[in-house]
Protein backbone atom coordinates (compact mmCIF):
# COMPACT_ATOMS: atom_id res chain seq x y z
CA UNK A 1 0.00 0.00 0.00
CA UNK A 2 1.10 3.46 -0.74
CA UNK A 3 1.71 6.22 1.36
CA UNK A 4 1.73 9.50 0.33
CA UNK A 5 3.34 11.74 2.59
CA UNK A 6 3.27 15.86 2.34
CA UNK A 7 6.02 17.85 4.03
CA UNK A 8 8.13 21.04 3.75
CA UNK A 9 11.38 20.78 6.44
CA UNK A 10 12.21 17.69 7.84
CA UNK A 11 10.75 17.19 11.01
CA UNK A 12 11.58 14.55 14.29
CA UNK A 13 8.25 13.39 14.15
CA UNK A 14 8.43 12.38 10.76
CA UNK A 15 11.75 11.58 10.82
CA UNK A 16 11.45 9.23 13.98
CA UNK A 17 7.85 8.58 14.32
CA UNK A 18 6.15 8.51 11.15
CA UNK A 19 8.57 7.12 8.57
CA UNK A 20 9.06 4.06 10.86
CA UNK A 21 5.61 3.13 11.33
CA UNK A 22 4.59 3.14 8.00
CA UNK A 23 7.49 1.02 7.51
CA UNK A 24 6.02 -1.33 10.25
CA UNK A 25 2.60 -0.97 8.61
CA UNK A 26 4.24 -2.55 5.54
CA UNK A 27 3.66 0.50 3.74
CA UNK A 28 5.46 2.40 0.44
CA UNK A 29 5.68 5.83 1.26
CA UNK A 30 6.52 8.90 -1.02
CA UNK A 31 7.66 12.12 0.42
CA UNK A 32 5.85 15.31 -1.55
CA UNK A 33 7.60 18.09 -0.78
CA UNK A 34 9.05 21.06 -2.16
CA UNK A 35 12.36 20.79 -0.55
CA UNK A 36 12.99 17.43 -1.86
CA UNK A 37 16.96 17.66 -1.49
CA UNK A 38 15.94 18.35 2.42
CA UNK A 39 14.45 14.80 2.78
CA UNK A 40 17.27 12.41 0.15
CA UNK A 41 18.22 10.76 3.71
CA UNK A 42 14.57 9.52 4.63
CA UNK A 43 15.04 6.33 3.46
CA UNK A 44 11.87 7.10 1.12
CA UNK A 45 11.30 8.07 -2.31
CA UNK A 46 10.70 11.34 -2.54
CA UNK A 47 8.81 13.73 -5.06
CA UNK A 48 9.16 17.54 -5.72
CA UNK A 49 5.82 19.04 -5.78
CA UNK A 50 4.36 21.84 -4.63
CA UNK A 51 2.94 20.88 -1.35
CA UNK A 52 1.16 24.36 -0.53
CA UNK A 53 -1.50 23.68 -3.47
CA UNK A 54 -4.01 20.84 -3.42
CA UNK A 55 -3.99 20.77 -7.23
CA UNK A 56 -0.53 20.36 -7.51
CA UNK A 57 -0.80 17.25 -5.08
CA UNK A 58 -3.47 15.52 -7.02
CA UNK A 59 -1.36 15.95 -9.98
CA UNK A 60 1.85 14.64 -8.75
CA UNK A 61 -0.21 11.30 -7.02
CA UNK A 62 -2.59 10.74 -9.85
CA UNK A 63 0.53 10.48 -12.36
CA UNK A 64 2.38 7.91 -9.92
CA UNK A 65 1.43 5.07 -7.55
CA UNK A 66 -2.76 4.44 -6.88
CA UNK A 67 -2.96 6.22 -2.99
CA UNK A 68 -3.59 3.89 -0.08
CA UNK A 69 -3.81 7.34 2.03
CA UNK A 70 -2.34 11.13 2.12
CA UNK A 71 -0.86 12.63 4.72
CA UNK A 72 0.61 14.95 6.61
CA UNK A 73 1.60 16.09 9.85
CA UNK A 74 2.46 19.71 8.97
CA UNK A 75 0.94 22.53 10.34
CA UNK A 76 0.59 24.69 7.26
CA UNK A 77 -0.33 21.52 5.01
CA UNK A 78 -3.90 20.05 6.43
CA UNK A 79 -6.23 21.70 4.35
CA UNK A 80 -4.23 21.23 1.17
CA UNK A 81 -3.36 17.53 2.11
CA UNK A 82 -7.16 16.96 2.98
CA UNK A 83 -8.27 18.22 -0.11
CA UNK A 84 -6.08 15.78 -1.77
CA UNK A 85 -7.32 12.86 -0.11
CA UNK A 86 -10.95 13.67 -0.67
CA UNK A 87 -10.04 13.97 -4.01
CA UNK A 88 -8.92 9.90 -4.08
CA UNK A 89 -11.70 8.73 -1.64
CA UNK A 90 -9.65 8.56 0.97
CA UNK A 91 -9.82 8.61 4.54
CA UNK A 92 -9.10 12.58 5.91
CA UNK A 93 -9.77 15.16 7.55
CA UNK A 94 -12.45 17.81 6.46
CA UNK A 95 -10.70 21.00 4.68
CA UNK A 96 -12.87 22.80 5.70
CA UNK A 97 -12.08 22.08 9.77
CA UNK A 98 -8.46 21.92 9.24
CA UNK A 99 -8.86 25.85 7.63
CA UNK A 100 -10.87 26.65 10.52
CA UNK A 101 -8.76 25.88 13.03
CA UNK A 102 -5.60 26.79 11.21
CA UNK A 103 -6.95 30.17 10.96
CA UNK A 104 -6.72 31.98 14.77
CA UNK A 105 -9.77 34.32 13.69
CA UNK A 106 -12.05 31.95 12.24
CA UNK A 107 -11.58 29.31 15.44
CA UNK A 108 -12.56 32.28 17.59
CA UNK A 109 -15.85 33.06 15.35
CA UNK A 110 -16.82 30.02 14.94
CA UNK A 111 -16.92 28.69 18.73
CA UNK A 112 -18.38 32.09 19.62
CA UNK A 113 -21.69 31.00 16.92
CA UNK A 114 -21.65 27.74 18.29
CA UNK A 115 -22.12 29.02 21.76
CA UNK A 116 -19.44 27.10 23.30
CA UNK A 117 -17.26 30.01 24.70
CA UNK A 118 -16.34 33.48 23.70
CA UNK A 119 -13.33 35.38 23.57
CA UNK A 120 -12.93 39.03 22.64
CA UNK A 121 -11.16 39.26 19.75
CA UNK A 122 -9.70 41.49 16.48
CA UNK A 123 -8.82 40.51 13.46
CA UNK A 124 -6.11 42.82 11.66
CA UNK A 125 -5.83 42.57 7.88
CA UNK A 126 -2.54 44.33 6.58
CA UNK A 127 -3.30 47.73 6.85
CA UNK A 128 -5.53 48.07 8.77
CA UNK A 129 -5.63 50.85 11.71
CA UNK A 130 -4.21 49.95 14.93
CA UNK A 131 -7.71 49.50 16.90
CA UNK A 132 -8.83 51.32 19.95
CA UNK A 133 -11.41 49.54 22.00
CA UNK A 134 -8.75 46.17 22.70
CA UNK A 135 -9.27 44.54 26.25
CA UNK A 136 -5.77 45.19 28.18
CA UNK A 137 -3.96 43.17 28.77
CA UNK A 138 -3.93 41.68 25.55
CA UNK A 139 -1.81 39.11 23.17
CA UNK A 140 -0.47 39.65 19.34
CA UNK A 141 -0.21 36.71 17.51
CA UNK A 142 -0.42 36.17 13.41
CA UNK A 143 -3.68 34.86 12.72
CA UNK A 144 -1.95 31.26 11.68
CA UNK A 145 1.17 31.20 13.53
CA UNK A 146 3.20 28.29 14.51
CA UNK A 147 5.62 27.67 17.48
CA UNK A 148 4.88 30.77 19.65
CA UNK A 149 6.47 33.48 16.75
CA UNK A 150 5.39 36.86 17.58
CA UNK A 151 3.04 36.32 20.40
CA UNK A 152 3.12 39.08 22.46
CA UNK A 153 1.60 39.97 25.36
CA UNK A 154 0.34 43.87 25.81
CA UNK A 155 -0.81 46.22 28.12
CA UNK A 156 -1.51 49.61 26.63
CA UNK A 157 -2.42 51.43 23.37
CA UNK A 158 1.42 52.68 23.22
CA UNK A 159 3.01 48.95 23.75
CA UNK A 160 0.09 47.50 20.94
CA UNK A 161 1.19 50.02 18.33
CA UNK A 162 4.80 49.41 19.05
CA UNK A 163 4.36 45.79 18.55
CA UNK A 164 1.81 45.59 15.86
CA UNK A 165 4.60 47.49 13.91
CA UNK A 166 7.45 45.48 14.73
CA UNK A 167 5.08 42.27 13.69
CA UNK A 168 4.29 43.66 10.51
CA UNK A 169 8.07 44.75 9.50
CA UNK A 170 8.59 41.32 9.86
CA UNK A 171 5.42 40.03 8.23
CA UNK A 172 4.59 41.93 6.21
CA UNK A 173 0.91 41.08 4.01
CA UNK A 174 0.16 38.33 6.80
CA UNK A 175 -2.90 39.21 8.78
CA UNK A 176 -3.03 39.44 12.70
CA UNK A 177 -5.23 38.38 15.75
CA UNK A 178 -5.75 40.65 18.67
CA UNK A 179 -7.45 39.10 21.97
CA UNK A 180 -8.04 39.44 25.28
CA UNK A 181 -5.12 37.86 27.71
CA UNK A 182 -6.29 34.44 28.79
CA UNK A 183 -4.88 34.38 32.60
CA UNK A 184 -4.42 30.80 34.07
CA UNK A 185 -3.25 27.34 34.32
CA UNK A 186 -2.23 26.10 30.31
CA UNK A 187 -3.08 22.89 29.54
CA UNK A 188 -3.25 20.63 26.59
CA UNK A 189 -5.50 17.67 25.60
CA UNK A 190 -4.27 15.07 22.67
CA UNK A 191 -6.97 12.88 20.95
CA UNK A 192 -7.21 10.64 18.07
CA UNK A 193 -10.40 9.85 15.89
CA UNK A 194 -10.70 7.31 14.11
CA UNK A 195 -14.51 8.60 12.00
CA UNK A 196 -16.58 6.44 14.71
CA UNK A 197 -15.76 9.14 17.40
CA UNK A 198 -13.05 10.95 19.12
CA UNK A 199 -10.65 9.51 21.74
CA UNK A 200 -9.13 11.34 24.84
CA UNK A 201 -5.19 10.46 25.03
CA UNK A 202 -4.84 12.64 27.57
CA UNK A 203 -3.22 15.91 28.44
CA UNK A 204 -0.32 17.89 29.64
CA UNK A 205 0.34 21.21 32.22
CA UNK A 206 2.22 23.66 30.00
CA UNK A 207 5.03 26.06 32.05
CA UNK A 208 5.42 29.03 29.62
CA UNK A 209 8.74 31.21 30.09
CA UNK A 210 8.77 34.97 31.63
CA UNK A 211 6.54 37.47 29.59
CA UNK A 212 5.20 39.29 27.53
CA UNK A 213 6.41 36.00 25.32
CA UNK A 214 4.91 32.68 25.67
CA UNK A 215 7.73 30.24 25.13
CA UNK A 216 6.82 26.48 26.32
CA UNK A 217 9.49 25.28 28.53
CA UNK A 218 8.29 22.35 30.12
CA UNK A 219 4.94 20.18 29.44
CA UNK A 220 4.01 17.55 32.25
CA UNK A 221 1.49 14.92 32.02
CA UNK A 222 -1.80 15.69 33.68
CA UNK A 223 -5.26 14.48 33.64
CA UNK A 224 -6.91 16.99 31.48
CA UNK A 225 -9.28 19.45 33.98
CA UNK A 226 -11.47 19.81 30.82
CA UNK A 227 -11.57 17.14 28.77
CA UNK A 228 -15.21 17.51 27.89
CA UNK A 229 -15.30 21.54 27.01
CA UNK A 230 -12.41 20.49 24.77
CA UNK A 231 -14.33 18.45 22.90
CA UNK A 232 -17.19 20.26 22.55
CA UNK A 233 -15.07 22.93 20.96
CA UNK A 234 -13.58 20.32 18.47
CA UNK A 235 -17.08 18.95 17.29
CA UNK A 236 -18.09 22.61 16.65
CA UNK A 237 -14.78 23.17 14.72
CA UNK A 238 -15.71 20.09 12.61
CA UNK A 239 -12.62 18.30 14.04
CA UNK A 240 -12.53 14.72 14.98
CA UNK A 241 -10.20 12.41 12.23
CA UNK A 242 -7.18 12.16 12.78
CA UNK A 243 -4.65 13.34 15.43
CA UNK A 244 -5.42 16.54 17.35
CA UNK A 245 -3.04 18.89 19.50
CA UNK A 246 -5.71 21.39 21.29
CA UNK A 247 -3.99 24.31 24.04
CA UNK A 248 -6.06 25.64 26.49
CA UNK A 249 -6.57 27.87 29.91
CA UNK A 250 -8.34 27.34 32.92
CA UNK A 251 -9.46 30.91 33.74
CA UNK A 252 -11.50 31.80 36.47
CA UNK A 253 -14.43 31.80 34.11
CA UNK A 254 -13.82 28.29 32.92
CA UNK A 255 -11.55 27.09 29.93
CA UNK A 256 -10.95 28.22 26.86
CA UNK A 257 -9.17 27.63 23.83
CA UNK A 258 -6.04 29.14 22.57
CA UNK A 259 -5.92 27.49 19.41
CA UNK A 260 -6.46 24.10 18.07
CA UNK A 261 -3.24 22.59 16.32
CA UNK A 262 -5.00 19.55 13.79
CA UNK A 263 -2.04 17.49 14.02
CA UNK A 264 0.03 15.39 17.12
CA UNK A 265 1.91 17.79 19.43
CA UNK A 266 5.41 18.38 18.68
CA UNK A 267 8.43 19.12 19.94
CA UNK A 268 9.44 15.31 21.29
CA UNK A 269 6.11 15.27 22.92
CA UNK A 270 4.36 12.87 20.25
CA UNK A 271 7.39 10.54 21.15
CA UNK A 272 6.68 10.82 25.42
CA UNK A 273 3.04 10.79 24.46
CA UNK A 274 4.03 7.03 22.84
CA UNK A 275 6.27 5.85 25.52
CA UNK A 276 3.75 6.84 28.04
CA UNK A 277 1.14 5.08 26.41
CA UNK A 278 2.51 1.99 25.59
CA UNK A 279 1.19 1.57 22.04
CA UNK A 280 3.02 2.50 18.65
CA UNK A 281 1.06 6.19 18.67
CA UNK A 282 2.42 6.76 15.19
CA UNK A 283 1.21 3.54 13.98
CA UNK A 284 -2.40 3.95 15.18
CA UNK A 285 -2.47 7.23 13.84
CA UNK A 286 -1.49 6.31 10.25
CA UNK A 287 -3.45 3.76 10.19
CA UNK A 288 -6.76 5.79 10.57
CA UNK A 289 -5.70 7.69 7.66
CA UNK A 290 -5.03 3.82 5.93
CA UNK A 291 -8.71 2.60 7.22
CA UNK A 292 -8.32 0.70 10.23
CA UNK A 293 -10.11 1.37 13.44
CA UNK A 294 -7.71 3.46 16.04
CA UNK A 295 -7.80 0.28 18.51
CA UNK A 296 -5.92 0.30 21.41
CA UNK A 297 -4.44 3.67 22.47
CA UNK A 298 -2.94 2.06 26.10
CA UNK A 299 -2.89 4.58 29.27
CA UNK A 300 -0.27 6.16 30.94
CA UNK A 301 1.14 4.63 34.39
CA UNK A 302 3.72 6.77 35.16
CA UNK A 303 4.36 10.78 35.23
CA UNK A 304 6.12 11.99 31.95
CA UNK A 305 8.04 15.22 31.23
CA UNK A 306 9.27 17.00 28.73
CA UNK A 307 11.57 19.97 29.62
CA UNK A 308 13.54 22.14 26.52
CA UNK A 309 17.01 23.74 27.18
CA UNK A 310 16.45 27.52 26.32
CA UNK A 311 19.09 29.49 25.01
CA UNK A 312 18.69 32.91 27.67
CA UNK A 313 21.42 34.62 26.00
CA UNK A 314 23.29 35.04 22.77
CA UNK A 315 26.14 33.82 22.01
CA UNK A 316 28.33 30.31 20.51
CA UNK A 317 27.78 26.76 22.12
CA UNK A 318 30.91 26.28 23.26
CA UNK A 319 29.39 22.90 25.29
CA UNK A 320 26.45 20.55 24.67
CA UNK A 321 25.43 17.03 25.88
CA UNK A 322 24.76 14.46 22.97
CA UNK A 323 22.28 12.09 22.37
CA UNK A 324 20.78 10.72 25.14
CA UNK A 325 19.05 6.86 25.39
CA UNK A 326 17.49 5.51 28.40
CA UNK A 327 19.80 2.94 30.64
CA UNK A 328 18.56 -0.65 30.81
CA UNK A 329 16.66 -0.78 34.22
CA UNK A 330 16.62 2.72 35.32
CA UNK A 331 14.22 3.70 37.62
CA UNK A 332 13.69 6.79 35.62
CA UNK A 333 13.79 6.84 31.44
CA UNK A 334 15.35 9.73 30.18
CA UNK A 335 16.26 10.92 26.76
CA UNK A 336 17.85 14.00 25.55
CA UNK A 337 17.67 14.71 21.55
CA UNK A 338 20.19 17.77 21.01
CA UNK A 339 18.78 20.34 18.54
CA UNK A 340 21.78 22.99 18.42
CA UNK A 341 25.43 21.58 18.00
CA UNK A 342 28.97 22.74 19.52
CA UNK A 343 29.98 25.85 16.85
CA UNK A 344 26.08 27.40 16.26
CA UNK A 345 25.76 30.74 17.31
CA UNK A 346 22.63 31.46 19.18
CA UNK A 347 20.18 34.51 18.82
CA UNK A 348 17.92 34.05 20.93
CA UNK A 349 14.29 34.59 19.08
CA UNK A 350 11.61 34.49 22.24
CA UNK A 351 10.12 31.75 20.68
CA UNK A 352 10.16 28.23 20.51
CA UNK A 353 12.88 28.41 17.78
CA UNK A 354 15.45 28.85 20.87
CA UNK A 355 15.45 25.40 22.14
CA UNK A 356 18.76 23.60 22.40
CA UNK A 357 17.93 20.50 23.14
CA UNK A 358 14.67 18.41 24.74
CA UNK A 359 14.85 16.01 27.31
CA UNK A 360 11.72 13.83 28.10
CA UNK A 361 11.59 11.49 31.14
CA UNK A 362 9.47 8.80 32.67
CA UNK A 363 9.24 7.61 36.55
CA UNK A 364 6.67 6.35 38.90
CA UNK A 365 6.22 9.96 39.87
CA UNK A 366 6.75 13.47 39.02
CA UNK A 367 9.55 13.52 42.13
CA UNK A 368 11.72 11.08 40.78
CA UNK A 369 11.32 12.41 37.05
CA UNK A 370 12.26 16.07 38.69
CA UNK A 371 15.14 14.67 40.67
CA UNK A 372 16.35 12.94 36.97
CA UNK A 373 16.18 15.81 34.90
CA UNK A 374 18.01 18.12 37.83
CA UNK A 375 20.66 15.54 37.68
CA UNK A 376 20.91 15.58 33.91
CA UNK A 377 21.08 19.18 33.86
CA UNK A 378 23.84 19.41 36.36
CA UNK A 379 26.11 16.81 35.14
CA UNK A 380 25.69 17.68 31.28
CA UNK A 381 24.72 21.42 31.36
CA UNK A 382 24.78 23.41 28.07
CA UNK A 383 27.33 26.04 27.91
CA UNK A 384 27.06 29.48 25.49
CA UNK A 385 30.13 31.93 25.77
Amino acid sequence: MRLYLTALKPTDSVTDGFLPAARALGCDVTVLTDRPEHHRDSGAEVLGCDVRDARAVIDTVSGHHTPGAIFSNSDHLQAETALAAAYFGLPGKDWRACVTAKNKALTRARLAEAGVETVRSVRLAPGDPVPRDVPFPAVVKPREGVASEDVVLVRDDRELEEVLHAIGARRPGEALVVEEYLEGPLHTLETLGDGSGTRVLGGFRTTLGPLPYFVEERLDWEPPPAAGHVLRALDALGVGFGACHTEYVMTQAGPRIIEVNYRVIGDHCDLLLGNLLGVPLFERILGVHLGLPAGDLGGAREHGTALSVVAERAGTVVSAPGAVAPSPGARVRLWHRPLRAVGDRIEPTNTNRDYLGVVRAIGPDRVSVDAALTAFAADRPWVIA
